[in-house]
């Protein structure tokens, strides 16, 4: 098989095309055939050392395609299946092995690259908006980064639960994008100070909840704009991590909720995880939830497609496909 691995940790530059063994699934294990592999920010984060792997590894959490192989122990999985999956490292590879606890069925109706797309970034907006702060009618909430992978996702469930949804892009050019998925008002943080305009639009701290993938650069105005009692969930890193705070700027705030939230404690059983997928599903084959593949890049070309995504150069899902 092909992969892409890293030896060392670094910039793009560090993932190399390396062809490898094919691998054999173990005990309780899936051998898969990649249909195509998600791009994430968790990606660079393990790249860069941001955090800790062990070295040589082959990136990836996310993928879809067809069981080539099937291990001991496993039940409920045939060579042949269509599946997805989130949480297996090792998926930037032609042939990927993955528990098979972690293996969603892909029902028919529903594209493989489609599946692929939004596994880790489609279930981490499902449990952000049901979850983490369950929205309703009458909430109020901020996505920001709303063009991108998580964001278009995340505006379009807030949506569907009956939110009113605020979103900060970047350009001009991603606005029919976000307002395609539905968000009811779009500020241009590059041109305007996204709290004042938040608060221009709706009065004096008026939102219940921000949902927070940019990190550093948008933290703590987020904090001014919300209710008292209201949340900051924050969910990235895309500009840097976030400063240390101190729980009395929380309790200056009126009382805030602050939250840091990761998909792998939202999908901890197979109960959580199979709910989240199945929504997601059937949602895309009901035709209201618009997955959008802002790009497809050749396996090979993982390092430009790193390039890309720090750049903050895409919009929607990348995908890595053989």
């Amino acid at each position: 098989m092909h992969a892409i691995q890293a030896r060392t940790t670094g910039g793009p530059e560090v993932l190399e095309w390396v062809e490898l063994d094919d691998p054999t699934p173990g005990e309780g294990q899936l051998r898969v055939d990649l249909a195509a592999a998600g791009l994430n920010f968790i990606d660079t984060y393990h790249r860069s050392g941001f955090y800790p792997m062990p070295l040589p590894f082959i990136p990836g959490v996310e993928g879809a395609g067809v069981v080539s192989a099937v291990g001991a122990g496993v039940e409920g999985f045939a060579v042949g299946d269509r599946v997805a999956w989130t949480g297996a490292l090792g998926s930037y590879a032609t042939k990927v092995v993955v528990p098979a606890s972690r293996a969603l069925a892909v029902p028919e109706g529903v594209e493989l690259e489609l599946a692929a797309a939004v596994m880790l970034q489609g279930m981490t907006a499902h449990f952000l908006a049901s979850s983490t702060f369950p929205l309703e009618p009458g909430h109020r909430c901020l996505v920001h980064a709303g063009a991108g992978g998580v964001g278009l996702l995340l505006i379009q469930i807030a949506k569907i639960r009956g939110a009113e949804v605020f979103t900060t892009i970047g350009s001009a050019d991603k606005e029919p994008l976000v307002r395609g998925a539905g968000a009811d008002h779009v500020i241009f943080y590059r041109d305007v100070d996204f709290g004042d305009e938040v608060e221009r639009i709706a009065g004096k701290r008026p939102l219940d909840v921000v949902f927070d993938g940019v990190g550093k650069d948008t933290f703590l105005r987020g904090l001014d704009v919300l209710k008292p009692k209201g949340m900051m969930v924050t969910f990235g890193n895309a500009s840097g991590p976030v400063d240390p705070v101190l729980p009395l700027k929380l309790m200056q705030g009126g009382s805030l909720f602050l939250t840091r939230p990761t998909l792998a404690d939202y999908t901890a059983t197979r109960e959580a995880l199979e709910a989240r997928s199945t929504d997601l599903f059937r949602w895309i084959a009901e035709g209201r939830l618009d997955v959008r593949i802002g790009e497809r890049v050749a396996l090979r070309d993982a390092r430009l497609a790193h390039e890309m995504l720090e750049g903050r150069g895409t919009t929607g899902k990348v995908l890595l496909v053989p």
